[in-house]
């Protein structure tokens, strides 16, 4: 690949973005499309909005005139590489790839003969051979293999993470044959360390979907262990550190309000619901895992109406604080975050919650949620406070020292008023 290349990356996002930044730094020519006004502009005015890209490392491929970001597939013309990052939810419990679909017809426009296009949003096994290549191909007369190349490989971003970045995790690569391989090979290999090639696109598919039912079902384990523990009187913490101390055989995981991001509450449905489609059988780890954490929001309500009790108190008419908003520390990523079910699940019996969180972005805000500060005076005024997202940012030391109850998710805060999850 020569570096006058030029790479159009879909969906300029928290796993779009840091492949746009990286190609740029390869020295290719970059748009970065996205359907979103508001952060097409923003990233145009040298704001990131993504933790892990800097204003200054955005500012810096602006000025090189080697990026630039559009709503236009217009400007996608002439493409060499395409990347495809856009979200693939859930919608009521069934997968939505209406996203793929849309970016897939509106590159076939512009595909053109010797062209790559990468698939990199989660999804079920076969989706790029059987929903995105006849997309591609009806919208430009092309053949797969023959005229054009496609692959897929997983993204791996832990938002926040200063060690794994983009850069530095092992990035898995595939093909739907031996020169789509190399095509995608080559060009993750000018942005990434290391990548990691399988034979197929079913398999680097089924990779993504694998890392996180694992996690999906550990943190679900130790979830629901958590609940059972308080109630027989043992700190699961407590255990959860003294098995961590075994050099083999267990790998930590620890209790928490739910799961977010999209990862983990989405990506094993995706598997359990292929597996249901097109085997007619249930995935009874997934939809057990899913059954766990998606009630542990259930569960804080539950122990904070009961250490309320304790204190002669009840939830209703309680002046509630959350302490983070956010699904993952020092990140203002909000998506399918446990605090966005905890939310109406207090304020439907009655609770008044405000909230702490200096990196949640007013747009990403919940409604009818004041937003203030964490400071002594606001956890003193509140009847119970809820420790939902450890950021670094937060003195948990004038938490420890405070007067008010506080319900620690998180285990990070001692003191006499703390309780944990």
């Amino acid at each position: 690949m020569t570096e006058s290349q030029k790479v159009v990356v879909v969906g300029q996002g928290y796993v779009g973005l840091p492949v746009a930044m990286r190609a740029v730094d390869a020295g290719f020519t970059v748009i970065g499309l996205d359907i979103d006004e508001h952060r097409v502009n923003a990233l145009n005015n040298g704001i990131s909005f993504v933790e892990d890209i800097t204003d200054d490392e955005l500012s810096t491929a602006l000025a090189s005139g080697r990026y630039t970001a559009s709503r236009n597939y217009e400007s996608a013309a002439g493409f060499d590489v395409a990347v495809i990052s856009v979200p693939t939810p859930l919608r009521e419990t069934l997968p939505d790839l209406t996203f793929i679909e849309d970016a897939g017809r509106s590159l076939a426009a512009h595909l053109t003969p010797g062209a790559t296009v990468i698939l990199e949003s989660t999804t079920y096994p076969g989706t790029t051979e059987e929903l995105l290549i006849p997309i591609l191909e009806d919208g430009s007369s092309l053949k797969a293999g023959d005229d054009f190349h496609v692959g897929y490989s997983p993204e791996r971003i832990d938002p926040g993470n200063k060690r794994w970045n983009l850069k530095t995790t092992p990035k898995v690569v595939s093909g739907i044959d031996e020169a789509s391989l190399a095509h995608v090979k080559g060009f993750f290999d000018r942005i990434v360390d290391q990548t990691v090639a399988v034979s197929g696109t079913r398999e680097a598919e089924l990779t993504k979907l694998l890392e996180n039912t694992f996690r999906h079902v550990n943190i679900a384990l130790v979830n629901e262990l958590a609940v059972f523990a308080n109630q027989l009187g043992v700190n699961v913490w407590e255990s959860i550190d003294a098995a961590s101390t075994k050099p083999f055989g267990f790998m930590k995981f620890t209790p928490g309000p739910g799961v977010g991001g999209h990862c983990l509450p989405v990506d094993p449905s995706y598997l359990s619901w292929q597996v249901r489609q097109q085997l007619g059988q249930s995935f009874r780890f997934v939809e057990l895992a899913n059954d766990v954490n998606e009630h542990m929001p259930n569960y804080v309500v539950e122990r904070t109406t009961s250490i309320l009790n304790d204190d002669r108190k009840a939830l209703n008419g309680a002046r509630v604080l959350i302490i983070g908003l956010a699904y993952k520390k020092n990140t203002g990523d909000v998506r399918e975050a446990p605090s966005l079910r905890l939310v109406p699940l207090l304020t439907q019996r009655g609770a008044k919650v405000v909230a702490a969180d200096p990196y949640v972005v007013e747009h990403r805000w919940p409604a009818g949620v004041e937003r203030v500060d964490l400071s002594q005076e606001e956890v003193d005024g509140a009847d119970i406070a809820i420790l939902v997202t450890e950021h670094d940012e937060f003195d948990l030391a004038m938490l420890s020292r405070a007067a008010t109850p506080i319900l620690d998710t998180r285990n990070v805060v001692t003191g006499d008023h703390v309780t944990r999850l």
